[in-house]
């Protein structure tokens, strides 16, 4: 006598006219959706506005300690006096890290899978932080700390009312790269140029204010470029190392011009 299982029951068809289910007997709200459903993957948190919120938040968190990190090396070689003596005395010092700085920036922008692939991205973002800051502390050994303090103050500031301009404005900034990009090259050609040749303090102090300047249109542009949306351009998800750094290195150039404009303006 052969045994056998009992043959199994259809699936439940449902009574069409009861509540929670359409004409044809399907649940109106199905646990599961085909992805050629408009509502598919809704509410999961896969949608394209949850994704770039989160890539959005972890940008601003990796450049939150970037910019810790740098503040700490900052206020230790330019607030603490036997520190800022050392590095007074031993400014060749400060060649490695900025040595480091230029390689490890190049790895990164040029390098795909290095600043994708984790735990590689975060050791060399991690590396390229420390580097800067030791080269940024260096710097602001070199002015008074009221100076530095006030940069800082004023760096804060208009970093968040740049923010929120990027976030508010209806005008797309992202549009804007290769001018920036070709306005950077002149700027930066002239400055070689003038700090070689033109030992003007007022023409450095030109040079700072148009920098700061430039720098702080940057900030409006890279952020604009990690928002995505509606503006003509935008950068991957992926590319949270590229982001992070992108703004990182505006703004501690921000930073930097604006320690110049404000020790010509102590010095007058």
């Amino acid at each position: 006598m052969l045994l056998g299982y009992p043959s199994q029951p259809g699936p439940y068809n449902p009574n069409p006219d009861q509540p929670g289910y359409d004409a044809q007997g399907k649940p109106l709200n199905p646990p599961y959706m085909d992805d050629t459903d408009p509502n598919y993957a809704k509410g999961f948190g896969f949608d394209d506005k949850s994704i770039r919120a989160g890539f959005i938040r972890r940008v601003y968190s990796i450049l939150s300690i970037q910019l810790l990190v740098t503040v700490a090396f900052v206020g230790l070689m330019g607030f603490h006096e036997p520190t800022k003596r050392f590095a007074h005395q031993n400014p060749q010092l400060m060649i490695i890290p900025a040595v480091g700085t230029i390689v490890l920036v190049c790895v990164i922008a040029c390098c795909e899978n290095a600043r994708r692939n984790s735990p590689t991205n975060i050791i060399l973002l991690g590396a390229f932080t420390l580097c800067e800051s030791v080269v940024v502390g260096f710097i602001s050994s070199t002015y008074e700390a009221k100076i530095v303090l006030l940069a800082v103050g004023l760096t804060t500031i208009i970093v968040i009312g740049l923010t929120i301009f990027a976030f508010q404005t209806r005008f797309d900034f992202t549009v804007c790269g290769g001018a920036l990009c070709i306005i950077l090259i002149i700027f930066t050609v002239g400055s070689l140029i003038g700090a070689f040749f033109f030992r003007s303090e007022f023409l450095q102090f030109i040079m700072a204010c148009f920098g700061a300047g430039l720098f702080s249109i940057y900030i409006v542009y890279d952020t604009q470029l990690m928002m995505g949306g509606d503006h003509k351009y935008s950068i991957s998800p992926e590319e949270y190392i590229f982001a992070a750094l992108n703004l990182y290195l505006d703004i501690i150039q921000l930073f930097l011009y604006l320690l110049r404009i404000l020790k010509y303006l102590n010095n007058d």
